[in-house]
């Protein structure tokens, strides 16, 4: 075993080298010849695909082996387990060929064909050496075979790398991730991760082929000179990967997941700019929308949530942004259209409780509640008054009272008024924290009264608790 490791290790130390003249590889500048590191992604690292931008579904199709036509091209690329377990057979002897001889070979689909044992070949001709290879299906009929997305092993479609070329070179892209790579073999697949900021400007340098499961590389360069790029799948073609392994961290080996192009953004604002990649909590409850098993629906998100802004993106023709939301906590994505003026499309004035304005439904920072206990936490978010709680967290969690009053006591008192007649007292200790929470029977008429003039606060929210913190009906 040991000699079958050394022989591999030789093998692509011997290729590594030849590799340099084929146009496909490429590397970020500055790049030092060392020992070898394979270009491979952890399994942490293959992880539902957002739904495909215009540009994508315009200019790269998913081709399934069912549609694959003679002459599409393909590069060998092997990983580690692919140098154990061939892939390809000669076509005049039949026997194994070694997949560190093909390593970055250029072959061409010729077809499959149905073999009088019962076996199917998917035939191929090396542009390289002229001679023929084939694939052998490990099981079952070819159409049984191709509606899956498994594919050929080792193979990297280059029909994404050349069109990625026709479309992407020298063009300005702005990042959509931190999280990209830089060359560290000039004759090898070595990288290390490097950390850049979100929404920075860079130049597309170079492109040329990645891996079977991210076959188009990126190479782009930001103000300053630096070079880094990321391994993409464009159409998926042979990617081998399901279109559910392209999420959460996986995310970004997808061109929409790393990059978008500056023109997007260009009718941002500076000052709205400003809210990129900040923090902020929803002060009241707010309706978003998120994606799920390839589904967008609508949630209501609860008071004292947590999100970082990722994204803002303008809504053609109108005052509107669209916020690409991450919950802080989850790390979920949601969705939600906002204005960050108070005008509306003609000019009028929008409400300043109304649920599109930004400022009304979101705080700047973590919110002041995130330093209380787990449990006021989710009293706050289920819109729930227990003992304990300061006036602030009051607030957050059924909003601005009906009234306030001092008892007896000398105690602060806030009254809230429901839409079924019932009241709601809730009373601070002298430190002005929740000593009591109590419902009782009210005037139904006076209270409904009391509760049209401040319906933003509490309206249509679940309301307060008794002392037990059992929700009471609005």
């Amino acid at each position: 075993m040991k000699r079958v490791i050394l022989m591999v290790g030789l093998a692509f130390a011997v290729l590594g080298a030849m590799a340099q003249d084929n146009p496909y590889i490429v590397k970020t500048k500055g790049v030092k010849k060392t020992a070898a590191k394979d270009c491979e992604f952890s399994a942490a690292e293959l992880a539902e695909e957002p739904e495909a931008t215009d540009f994508m579904g315009k200019n790269f199709r998913f081709y399934s082996m069912c549609d694959w036509k003679e002459g599409m091209r393909f590069m060998v690329i092997p990983e580690k387990y692919d140098l154990l377990v061939n892939t390809f057979r000669d076509g005049v002897t039949n026997k194994e060929v070694s997949s560190g001889k093909l390593r970055h070979k250029i072959m061409v689909y010729n077809g499959h064909e149905d073999m009088s044992n019962g076996r199917v070949h998917v035939n191929f001709t090396c542009e390289d050496d002229g001679k023929n290879y084939y694939y052998e299906l490990p099981n079952g009929t070819f159409d049984d075979y191709c509606y899956g997305k498994l594919g050929v092993p080792t193979l990297a479609y280059l029909g994404d790398v050349d069109k990625a070329r026709e479309l992407l070179l020298g063009k300005t892209l702005l990042t959509r991730t931190q999280f990209f790579r830089v060359d560290t073999e000039y004759d090898g697949d070595g990288y290390r991760e490097v950390t850049v900021d979100k929404n920075k400007v860079v130049e597309v340098k170079a492109i040329g082929v990645g891996t079977r499961s991210f076959p188009v590389k990126i190479i782009v360069e930001d103000e300053n000179g630096e070079q880094f790029y990321q391994c993409v799948a464009m159409s998926k073609t042979n990617s081998g990967m399901r279109d559910d392994e392209f999420i959460v961290d996986n995310e970004k080996f997808l061109f929409q997941g790393s990059f978008e192009f500056a023109d997007d953004n260009m009718a941002v604002s500076n000052d709205v700019k400003d809210y990129l990649n900040t923090t902020v909590y929803t002060k009241v409850a707010t309706s978003m929308s998120s994606k799920g098993a390839g589904k967008v629906r609508d949630i209501q998100v609860p008071r004292f949530t947590g999100f970082v802004i990722d994204e803002i993106n303008p809504v053609k023709n109108t005052r509107y942004y669209t916020l690409t939301l991450r919950e802080t906590e989850s790390r979920r994505i949601y969705y939600k259209d906002v204005t960050f003026t108070k005008e509306d499309e003609q000019g009028g004035l929008i409400a300043d409780n109304s649920d599109d304005y930004f400022g009304y439904v979101f705080g700047m920072g973590e919110g002041a509640a995130r330093s209380t206990s787990k449990e006021t936490r989710a009293a706050i978010r289920e819109g729930r008054v227990i003992p304990g709680m300061s006036k602030d967290e009051v607030q957050l969690a059924v909003g601005e009272p009906a009234s306030k009053i001092v008892d007896s006591e000398g105690l602060d008192m806030w009254l809230y008024a429901r839409s079924n007649g019932v009241i709601l007292d809730v009373k601070f200790d002298a430190k002005g924290k929740v000593k009591s929470a109590k419902a009782r029977a009210g005037n139904k008429q006076a209270t409904t009264s009391q509760k049209k003039s401040s319906r933003r606060n509490v309206g249509g929210i679940p309301g307060g608790t008794m002392k037990t913190g059992t929700p009471i009906d609005q």
